[in-house]
């Protein structure tokens, strides 16, 4: 019999599970959970850029997506599943107590937000990450300097220092405080225990600037002088990190039970979505992974003995076997990308809620249809038009800084602009103008890369974006004046984890392997237009001075 492999792929809004044929790279069956209490969006305060989510959407989705995805595939193979790895988004912590259970599933901290895993997207610190910056500036060792120089909201310790300041009951409760990625496997396998489960080296290098250099985390008496509140928790938290060919464990007999697996199931070290998203779109050196949905990661890798000591600046973090065991591993992106879209999308939504929704003239099931099936097609239409207007026409300038910057040079106090507006400037006028925001955000990350000394071959695209919008991706890929490829599979990120999972497990050596047996090759590839390439690197400019303003003058 085939073996087959789970890749468990956490997102922004829901979970996924998708099983594999190692063999074949075959995908089997994939079924997909959203967060019930985040669709509500239960514990999030929008315009305080809260986002948080609930333990149990996690655990209810990671049981719900693997059987039922095993339900729909052919008799033997639950049997023949040697391997679950898992990717979450990130950075993405959770305060824990001593037995490693996140505190939002203990008494008296059911419903406190601050219990709960602050997501990605939560940028509630920037207090606090501008404080790490001006104390690491100041130290005899910058400890941000293989994260770009410049330390976000975004992070890890940013976000557990302003949850600790603001709740004197999380602090005292808090024994330890662990990344999404890296509590999944650890509740698969029975493991939970801070001072033991395996961390991911993708989380801790990125976002929680561990580093060999450093003995592993920046020194106790730098987080003492950061806040004293800090005082003992390095020791609470982890010296030795894991690449995700890993395992880190086998499937406890519990989960076992509950999931119709055996407990021979090895479980892989965790790592980030964009991350083994990378190794799902079968990434190779100097070729950018773009994953393009509701924000951008972009990965790159490099032989270790060529990038040697060089440190690039500006961006996410560059870490010794985050994405490809061996091989480092350069991580940027945006803050927003199909953000932005889903934004413009619910403004023009707003008289569909506030007026039609009132409206005594249709009965309620006529108005909540014709409400969802104009909704649904509001991007479509917008894309068709837009798609009409000549470049630079409306001159219309927009910047896609509407939930901060990430890269070049994070900045999450930065905000959205458009320029340029007249009575004539329309829907789809506006529309193509936060598209090319998008694409103009991408090129400064590749021209971030390129002024840094690190190339860039090609680019490899896949999420939600890279499939659906062919607009986007031309728009793309005039900007950057460079082809871009999207990967075959709809699933990148999970096949990713999947093939992690099979290196885990042992079916294959590396990772490289892997890929070559599993990876589902190269769909469709955007080739740039000459002549639009031209005009648009004149309103590239344009976007580059109006940043230069939002950002120093306004």
């Amino acid at each position: 019999m085939a073996k087959y492999t789970i890749g468990l792929d956490y997102g922004s809004d829901s979970v996924r599970s998708l099983i594999v044929n190692v063999e074949t790279g075959e995908e089997v069956s994939s079924v997909v959970f959203n967060y019930p209490r985040w669709q509500k969006q239960m514990y999030c305060n929008a315009p305080n850029n809260q986002f948080r989510q609930h333990p149990k959407d996690y655990l209810e989705g990671l049981e719900y997506t693997i059987v039922e995805a095993l339900k729909q595939c052919p008799k033997g193979v639950a049997e023949n599943v040697v391997g679950i790895s898992v990717d979450t988004t990130g950075s993405t912590p959770v305060a824990v107590d001593e037995k490693g259970t996140p505190l939002s599933l203990t008494p008296g901290f059911e419903e406190n937000p601050n219990a709960m895993f602050v997501l990605w997207k939560d940028h509630t610190a920037v207090k606090e990450a501008d404080q790490i910056n001006e104390l690491a500036k100041r130290w005899e060792v910058d400890f941000t300097k293989f994260e770009g120089g410049i330390y976000s909201s975004e992070w890890f310790w940013a976000k557990l220092l302003h949850v600790i300041r603001e709740d004197a009951g999380v602090y005292r409760a808090a024994y330890s405080w662990v990344e999404h990625c890296d509590w999944i496997p650890a509740v698969l396998t029975g493991d939970t225990n801070p001072k033991t489960l395996k961390r991911s080296r993708c989380a801790a290098g990125h976002k929680a600037m561990w580093h060999e250099a450093f003995g592993g985390l920046p020194s106790e008496e730098f987080w003492v002088e950061l806040d004293p509140l800090l005082s003992g928790l390095k020791d609470r938290l982890y010296k030795d990190t894991f690449t995700c060919d890993v395992a880190a464990g086998k499937l406890s007999a519990e989960w076992a039970e509950k999931l119709g697996l055996s407990t021979d199931v090895v479980i892989g070290v965790g790592a980030f979505d964009a991350h083994l998203g990378a190794v799902g779109a079968e990434i190779e050196p100097y070729y950018l992974s773009k994953v393009m949905g509701t924000s951008t990661c972009d990965m790159l890798i490099a032989p270790m003995e060529e990038v040697g000591d060089k440190l690039v600046n500006g961006i996410c973090g560059q870490v010794d076997g985050s994405i490809i065991p061996g091989m480092m591993g350069l991580e940027a992106g945006q803050s927003a990308f199909g953000d932005i879209y889903a934004w413009f999308k619910r403004l023009l939504e707003w008289p569909l809620e506030n007026i039609l929704a009132e409206s005594e003239l249709i009965d309620e099931a006529t108005k909540q249809k014709l409400i969802d099936e104009t909704s649904d097609k509001i991007i479509a239409k917008l894309s068709v038009e837009a798609e009409k207007i000549p470049i630079a026409e409306s001159g219309i300038v927009a910047l896609d800084w509407m939930n901060g910057r990430r890269t070049p040079d994070a900045n999450q106090a930065l905000k959205g602009a458009i320029a340029g507006l007249n009575l004539g400037s329309d829907a789809p006028r506006i529309f193509r103008a936060l598209v090319e925001a998008t694409a103009f955000g991408s090129k400064a990350i590749n021209d971030r890369f390129i002024s840094e000394g690190v190339r860039i071959d090609g680019v490899i695209a896949l999420g939600g974006v890279a499939k659906k919008s062919k607009l986007v991706m031309q728009i793309v890929a005039d900007v950057l004046d460079m082809p871009i490829k999207v990967a075959r599979s709809e699933q990148a990120c999970a096949l990713g984890t999947a093939m992690a999972a099979a290196v885990a497990a042992g079916v294959y050596s590396n990772t490289a392997e892997a890929q070559k047996n599993m990876g589902g090759g190269i769909e469709t590839e955007y080739h740039p237009i000459p002549e639009n390439v031209e005009k648009y690197k004149e309103l590239y400019e344009k976007y580059k001075s109006f940043g230069k303003f939002i950002e120093f003058e306004f």
